[in-house]
Order: structure tokens, then sequence, then C-alpha cells
């Protein structure tokens, strides 16, 4: 089902980089060490930590924990921030939205999940995941422990590469995120089931040539039919670049907070 483009974006002066500067200065830096290999020693991966602009003695806040797509790789532990996280560390957004936003970073020639983005149809989600969605899932657990984070408003999303990832991590741990936002990826439609209960708002656009639609297309299908209420917004001539309208949507940002995992 195509739906219209979100409208009420972010204020005009929201970038689609990440900036040297004051904003990225907002993030803190950490690592987490984790076997790339079977038999060699842990190697570090990068993240990035954006924490409200003001924390409440007792109050638990929320988390999103977003993967980027695959211009973002390398080990500067910087360019991950680009689109959503700096978006987020703008002064207007951090008092609107006040929450956690944590960045890890995916290795140069790496992959959060370990399929083609090209091809339309889907291949079966492997055994386990690669070793950097691991890495993700090692920084939610040492930020989740660490910092004043709700544990019932984790929220996760990622673009292009980051869509895939977030589509898989979300499979393989279906008990821990109060939604999922998945922008032009893809994920497996046999491990859809897992999904059913979790609230779900995928974007794709309609004249992307480097995801094919039929991906995020398929996974919502399959969610469907297997019992879950996924939304999902086609967006008619909007290409790979589906994350800006999708995020820069206040509305999006609005029902994405509002998700509470059950007690």
């Amino acid at each position: 089902m195509a739906l219209k483009p979100p409208n009420s974006p972010l204020p005009e002066t929201s970038q689609t980089t990440a900036p040297a500067g004051d904003v990225e200065r907002c993030f803190a830096m950490g690592t987490v060490l984790v076997s790339a290999e079977v038999g060699r020693p842990p190697v570090p991966f990068g993240y990035r930590l954006l924490r409200p602009s003001r924390l409440e003695p007792g109050q638990l806040y929320p988390l999103i924990l977003f993967l980027h797509g695959a211009g973002e790789r390398g080990s500067d532990n910087s360019r991950q921030i680009a689109y959503l996280p700096v978006w987020l560390a703008e002064p207007a957004w951090r008092e609107a939205f006040p929450c956690h936003v944590l960045a890890p970073q995916c290795r140069d020639d790496e992959r959060w999940s370990d399929v083609s983005w090209a091809d339309a149809a889907s291949t079966p989600q492997a055994a386990e995941p690669t070793p950097d969605l691991s890495a993700a899932a090692a920084a939610l657990a040492t930020v989740v422990a660490s910092e004043a984070v709700d544990p019932r408003r984790i929220y996760l999303t990622g673009l292009s590469m980051g869509g895939f990832g977030a589509w898989e991590l979300a499979t393989r741990m279906p008990g821990r995120f109060a939604a999922l936002l998945p922008i032009c990826g893809g994920g497996d439609e046999s491990t859809a089931a897992r999904l059913i209960d979790l609230p779900i708002w995928c974007f794709h656009g309609a004249a992307d040539v480097i995801v094919p639609v039929e991906r995020s297309r398929s996974m919502i299908a399959a969610v469907q039919a297997a019992g879950g209420s996924p939304k999902y917004s086609e967006l008619p001539g909007v290409g790979h670049d589906a994350w800006t309208p999708a995020y820069r949507d206040r509305a999006v940002l609005e029902w994405l907070f509002a998700q509470r995992r059950p007690i």
C-alpha cells in the first residue's frame, strides 16, 4: 500500500550529515569488546551515546538504538552519528524528545546483516549474527546497565544496511524492544512470526534502485500473515533516501516515543 510522504518536517536548521564541532561533542564515546573470529582475541567496536540534556534524579529515559548505513562504516567512531542521531542532538529536539541515542559503528567492509542488499528475494537468516551486529547488541547491554534507561522504552531503527540489521536484530531479540522502525531494508520472512507483538512502522521509497522495495513489502506481508499489525509507508517518487522524510516527520518520532513494552 502506497501512502503519501510524511509531513511536519523538523526545523530547517537540521543537517543531513554529522558535523564536526559542538553537536558531535554532545555524544560520549565508548567501546565494547566482541570476538570477531572464533579462537581469536576480542576486538574493540566503537559506539557513540547521546544522553538527555538534563537527567533528573531517579528518572528513566527512553533509548533509541540506531544502526547506520553502509556509507558510515569505519573505525573513526564518528561517521555513524549522521542523520537521526545529529537531528535528535539539536537543542529543540533534545528538549522535545529527551532520550538516549546509541549509535554503534560497523567496521569497514563488514555488515550488520550478512545478506545481499540488491536482491528482490530474501535469503535465510544465518544461524548466528555477524560480529558487528553482536557488537551492537553488546553496546546496548552495556548502556542499559550503566545509564538511566527505561527498559520498557528501548526502540530500534536503522536505514539501508541498518534497515536490514534492524529487522534481523528485532527477530533475534524480540522481547527487548518497544518498537521497530526499519527504513529501506529487508529481512527473512520466515522469522516474521517473532515480530507479531512488536509495534512496527516501516518506510521504503517506491523509486528505490539500491534496495528493492519488494524487501519491505514482503516483510510487512509476512508479519501481517503471521498475525501482526505493522504500519507501512511506501513513499511515491522517493528513491533510496527514505530516511530523511521518515526521520524528519515529527509524527513518526511521536509515534515511536509513545510505544511502551508490556511489563
